[in-house]
């Protein structure tokens, strides 16, 4: 199977891709503009990137394109509905960069409490400011508010809570018990975070839903003075609200991604947030350890593996929840070629759509049972004539609830 890498992927990760047997081309520094191109060179049968854009015109390249993986959690580098459209999977490495994202955070918070990128540079500069810098305001007793308590966000209340600083959150699963659980406060409102908190540590998906979550109504909400740490993704926060913020009411802001990213790994980068004095950013590193990238590794080897083996890939994203289908078509057979040719070609003839098949054989493979979910009943005669075939034990309907 071959497998294009159009990223910087770890050593570890390729040998072991290789010991399943794929054909590794590596191209880690194609730019997104030309990924295309390579593609269609190439044909994959698997693409894997981890922050490259992969539009539709990449994904249509390929006629062979059956899988994307993304090595990383986020995946709004990658144009899903049209790879749906395509009728090609998308795979993510979920929690495998968690630990390395909540380390950033805290280390954000830190910086942002003690001025760090600012005492370093006064130093470079031969200037000493220890009059200036006295002024912390210490975290111990503090209120860390987190925005998405998935694993990231887990993470990130255990470290805050090892600081000695009190939790609270919102996310869209959150509950009560499981706020007591965790030993944090429970919050029913994004903006009910915002006005209890010390700080703010933004740790949802991107997307259309969480877009400009925190916005110049949650910012107004914030203490004034109050932190704002966005290791998540830049599409979440207003970033000329966020400015104004941090202008108008001493918001320090803590940034490791921004709305308006570079495509590469190097590349100019123009941000007036980011240049706004009481805003420390980093490069979106967020999960750039060597612990985080040989666990993605790791955990890409399992996902092209397992695809290999069953034509399923794990952690998909765009497999659809719920199909259309109404009914269930169940057909016992004896387990030998042409039933299942036999079946399909009378739903085709009565113009019943197939949503998903599952082909089940009993122990000793000399019967097997097929389930069809279908998109509308076959009629009375087709259900007769389906009966009727050869090596077919029975044939039942079941309208789905």
């Amino acid at each position: 199977m071959k497998l294009l890498v159009a990223d910087k992927f770890e050593t570890v990760g390729v040998d072991g891709l290789k010991d399943l047997g794929c054909d590794v081309v590596l191209r880690p520094d194609v730019s997104a503009e030309d990924l295309a191109g390579v593609i269609r060179e190439v044909n994959p049968k698997v693409l894997l990137v981890r922050s490259k854009k992969v539009g539709d015109a990449a994904l249509a390249a390929g006629p062979g394109l059956s899988l994307v993986i993304r090595a990383g959690a986020g995946i709004d580098n990658i144009d899903v509905a049209a790879a749906s459209r395509l009728g090609i999977f998308v795979s993510n490495c979920p929690g495998k960069n968690s630990i390395a994202v909540a380390e950033l955070v805290l280390g954000l918070l830190l910086a942002l409490d003690r001025r760090i990128p600012d005492q370093v540079i006064d130093l470079r500069k031969g200037e000493w400011q220890k009059g200036e810098y006295s002024k912390a305001r210490g975290l111990h007793g503090r209120t860390l508010g987190i925005l998405g308590v998935g694993q990231i966000g887990r993470e990130v209340a255990r470290r805050a809570q090892a600081f000695g600083m009190k939790v609270v959150a919102w996310s869209r699963n959150l509950t009560d018990e499981e706020a007591e659980r965790m030993g944090i406060g429970y919050c029913e409102t994004p903006i009910e975070v915002a006005r209890l908190s010390d700080a703010v540590s933004v740790n949802v998906a991107g997307g259309s839903d969480t877009k400009h979550l925190v916005d110049e109504k949650f910012l107004a909400a914030m203490k004034p003075g109050a932190y704002l740490i966005n290791a998540a993704r830049g599409s979440v926060v207003d970033e000329a609200a966020l400015e104004r913020a941090v202008k108008e009411r001493g918001i320090r802001a803590g940034l490791d991604v921004y709305q308006n990213e570079p495509a590469g790994s190097k590349g100019e980068f123009k941000s007036g947030v980011a240049g706004t004095p009481g805003v420390y950013g980093t490069h979106h590193v967020g999960a750039s350890t060597d612990q985080a990238q040989v666990a993605i590794a790791h955990e890409v080897i399992r996902i092209v593996d397992g695809f290999m083996k069953t034509g399923v890939a794990p952690h998909c994203v765009n497999r659809l929840a719920r199909s259309s289908a109404t009914h269930v078509l169940s057909v016992r057979h004896q387990n030998k070629p042409g039933v299942l040719a036999h079946v399909f070609r009378v739903l085709a003839e009565g113009e019943v759509n197939v949503e998903e098949v599952e082909n089940i054989a009993y122990h000793g493979a000399q019967a097997a049972c097929v389930r069809i979910q279908v998109s509308s009943p076959p009629s009375e005669a087709a259900l007769e004539q389906i009966k009727t075939g050869e090596n077919v034990i029975s044939a039942d309907l079941t309208a789905i609830e």
